[in-house]
């Protein structure tokens, strides 16, 4: 019978069955487009939402005082805060396609998000002249990751691979540039006296300063340890997500998020030594009682 209907039909039944038969996630993956649309449908319901969550993260600052002083209006700054992602996103939106195409307008690109890390990471440290500084620990902790990856091709130098894969980098690195800077300096604010302790004892300006600010400063660490430590059992990254609805495998969506999630932790490493470096040789300050 087999034999019969091989000839009937001009094909092997058991070749035809096993050339049809697909991996699951291949299966699945002309449903992929609908489940990214249901996933986060754009429409009236997601914008009220979007403005109902903004509201109440601004009314929970207000009401609970988040603010360090009566001079910072935190609420303040979180309702801007909203307002400028959803304008940024739709800008971005609109002209992104646009920049991956070519190679000058996404190195203009580039460019463009490391000056506004570093303008964000630097006024956020300090509002004295030194606020410039903070260039070299995001610079000196991306740049060789993203070199390594395009010197191995690893990451193609195309945009639409290049931006959002940098732009992660950057962003780890801001964060930890931040933290650890903020951290050092308000340590330093409030433990003066120690700080003229050290230099009665012995202790070069440089040494005095690294041993308080550097214990503090290592706390910048903690949240990307917490997000490498728990993933997959508390939080399934965006890497991972996308890429999955994306259609690729679990297997190399898994590979992508651990690679993004081990650099991240060696980037925000050496950002924070490259912080706490600058505020100890004194490069990186900011004057008395100027905290923000």
């Amino acid at each position: 019978m087999l034999r019969g209907r091989e000839c009937a039909t001009g094909r092997n039944p058991i070749h035809s069955s096993a050339r049809e038969r697909k991996p699951p996630w291949k299966g699945a993956r002309a449903m992929r487009p609908n489940a990214a649309s249901s996933l986060l449908p754009v429409n009236t319901t997601l914008a009220v939402l979007l403005v109902v969550l903004l509201l109440a993260a601004t009314a929970a600052v207000a009401l609970f005082h988040l603010s360090p002083d009566v001079r910072t209006h935190r609420a303040r700054q979180v309702l801007l805060a909203g307002v400028r992602a959803a304008l940024q996103l739709a800008a971005v939106s609109a002209v992104i396609t646009k920049v991956v195409g070519s190679g000058l307008a996404t190195m203009a690109f580039l460019v463009l998000m490391l000056g506004v890390a570093v303008w964000t990471a630097g006024r956020r440290l300090t509002p004295d002249r030194s606020w410039w500084l903070a260039l070299w620990p995001i610079a000196l902790s991306v740049l060789p990751v993203v070199s390594l990856l395009l010197l191995t091709g690893l990451v193609p130098p195309k945009g639409i691979v290049l931006i959002p894969v940098t732009g992660i980098f950057i962003g780890g690195a801001l964060t930890a540039t931040v933290l650890s800077g903020r951290r050092a300096l308000d340590e330093l604010d409030l433990r003066h006296g120690e700080f003229e302790a050290g230099l009665a004892l012995g202790l070069s300006d440089r040494d005095a300063r690294m041993e308080i600010a550097r214990p503090a400063a290592s706390d910048a660490l903690l949240p990307g340890l917490d997000q490498t430590r728990t993933v997959g059992l508390v939080t399934l990254p965006g890497a991972f997500v996308g890429m999955l609805l994306g259609g690729a495998s679990p297997t190399a969506a898994g590979a992508v998020q651990l690679f993004v999630l081990v650099a991240l932790m060696a980037i925000q490493a050496v950002a924070v030594a490259c912080t706490v470096e600058l505020v100890a040789r004194g490069h990186l300050h900011r004057p008395r009682g100027g905290h923000r």
